[in-house]
């Protein structure tokens, strides 16, 4: 039997804030030439076409919510082709970009089309373009540095000047009328009782409790009763952290010195930031009224124990920035000497929470996430796919087949058209036999439309499969966790007490019941 599931084109289409300008770039004109080209393309008929937009974001990042949606429809294996316009629409950061054209793609059998690139994915045959897209995608994201680093420069001049402000006001602090910062009634005495208690000795945790004692919400838990919420505020629980309250006794910003420059951008036009030395900050004293007097804040520095370590060397491990607690959902940190381990920070000071003084073995714990992966693996190599490949073989010769007929009865046709024009025929005797051919013909073009869509299918099909059968491989080969597979199958890997895990696989499928 033939299967009629329908082929679905993505259409991907982005329009950000300085395309506006641009009458090609709007929305509306994206949508005229990607959905001409996808009904002028060959070998696909009665395609399935879907939208997926996003208006008024950047490139230089996928924090996009449509890119998201569709991300997720490729791996749920509900799409088949993607077009775009050219590539910077889909991302103007060449890594980024480059990562879904050369590993994401190919793994799930996705042909990507970017039209005014001329870049078909299904003409390489298994390679992404090589050099010469490679250059195409890094000219766009060029573009978007030049942007970033004009926009930059302007901000610098206004903050040397103190005319640069934050949309939001630092912790005990609230935008005047004039746009200034002035003290918070609400929150500002809260900022001095954490200096006084820092200066009668009291460690960041000890201020922790006492601040939960009273219950004074944390910054986090202010902002979204405001409105803002940044962050899930759910997950602290009303616990004041030790980071918090540390940062906090470390700003000067609170005895009227402004503070801004602090961080810069790892690549421009990206988002991700780093902080600066102190040395290149930017300070303006007697900026703002102050909270805190300059006394206070000194005796609360001296009480303090100030032990500064030498910058840390990040240490790279397979499951960095991956392993987090179930219970709290926050980031499982890693101690330990020889023996490393993981554990829940955040309830430290909690001795209530059902995560307090979970830990969980480095070694154990990847061991045990390799088992899962390395099982799954055995069992996709030890499938046997001839069948399916005989079965693609059979279809892809009922197609040519098919195909040979329909352009035969054509042939037919126009014979018949040529024995009306030399009279060798009636013209009814013409439209009776013209009548016949067209209903074979109507006939034939749907069977050959039907194996068409199904064999483009089966490819997809083998190829995603091909690609699933060379990661298994992969996997049996490295005989261990690598940064490289948690990287291509896993999203979060969620610990439990009692040391039970809980994976999010990137590849939705890879681990389901064989």
């Amino acid at each position: 039997m033939i299967s009629t599931a329908p082929y679905v084109i993505a259409l991907y289409i982005r329009l950000s804030i300085e395309d506006i300008k641009v009458e090609s770039m709007s929305i509306d004109n994206q949508k005229i030439a990607l959905h001409k080209y996808a009904d002028t393309m060959e070998g696909i008929c009665n395609a399935e076409v879907v939208e997926f937009i996003d208006n008024g974001y950047s490139g230089t990042n996928f924090e996009r919510p449509a890119v998201q949606e569709l991300i997720d429809a490729v791996r749920a294996g509900k799409v088949n082709c993607i077009i775009v316009k050219d590539f910077s629409r889909f991302g103007r950061n060449s890594i980024e970009v480059g990562y879904f054209m050369e590993r994401v793609f190919p793994l799930y059998g996705i042909r990507f089309i970017s039209i005014n690139d001329a870049y078909d994915s299904a003409d390489y045959q298994g390679d992404t373009g090589g050099i010469s897209v490679a250059f195409k995608y890094l000219a766009a994201e060029f573009y978007s540095r030049d942007l970033s680093v004009k926009s930059t420069t302007a901000k610098m001049v206004k903050m040397k000047r103190g005319e640069y402000q934050s949309k939001i006001c630092l912790y005990g602090y609230r935008k005047s009328a004039d746009g200034r910062m002035e003290p918070d009634e609400e929150t500002a005495p809260n900022v001095r009782l954490i200096f006084e208690l820092a200066a009668q000795g009291y460690s960041s945790p000890q201020i922790g409790k006492v601040l939960v004692e009273r219950g004074i919400p944390t910054p986090g838990e202010r902002k979204a009763a405001r409105g803002i919420a940044y962050h899930d505020v759910s997950r602290s629980a009303g616990l004041w952290q030790t980071s918090t309250i540390t940062r906090l006794l470390d700003d000067e910003r609170y005895i009227g010195t402004y503070i801004i420059g602090k961080r810069h951008v790892t690549e421009i036009g990206g988002s991700h930031v780093r902080l600066k030395d102190e040395s290149e900050w930017i300070k303006i004293p007697d900026h703002h009224p102050a909270i805190v007097s300059k006394e206070l804040f000194d005796q609360a520095q001296a009480k303090r124990r100030h032990s500064k370590c030498p910058k840390k060397t990040v240490h790279q491990y397979p499951l960095r920035t991956k392993a987090f607690c179930g219970c709290c959902c926050h980031a499982l940190s890693r101690s330990g000497g020889k023996t490393r381990y993981f554990y829940c920070r955040h309830t430290k000071v909690n001795d209530r929470a059902p995560c307090y003084n979970m830990t969980v073995k480095e070694n154990e714990l990847e061991a045990a996430i390799y088992d899962t992966i390395s099982k799954q693996a055995k069992i996709i190599l030890n499938l046997d796919n001839l069948s399916n490949a005989g079965l693609l073989d059979i279809r892809l010769a009922e197609r040519a087949d098919y195909g040979q007929q329909v352009e035969g009865l054509k042939a037919q046709k126009r014979a018949l058209y040529e024995q009306l024009i030399l009279c060798e025929i009636s013209k009814a005797e013409y439209m009776e036999c013209k009548a016949e051919i067209d209903k074979e013909l109507v006939r034939l073009e749907q069977v050959f439309s039907a194996l068409n869509t199904q064999t483009a299918q089966m490819q997809m099909d083998a190829d995603t499969k091909n690609a699933s059968r060379k990661l298994a491989q992969e996997i049996i080969d490295t005989d261990g966790l690598t940064a490289g597979l948690v990287d291509t199958l896993i999203e979060r890997v969620y610990v439990y007490p009692g040391n039970q895990l809980d994976i999010e696989w990137k590849i939705k499928d890879f681990c389901a019941e064989g």
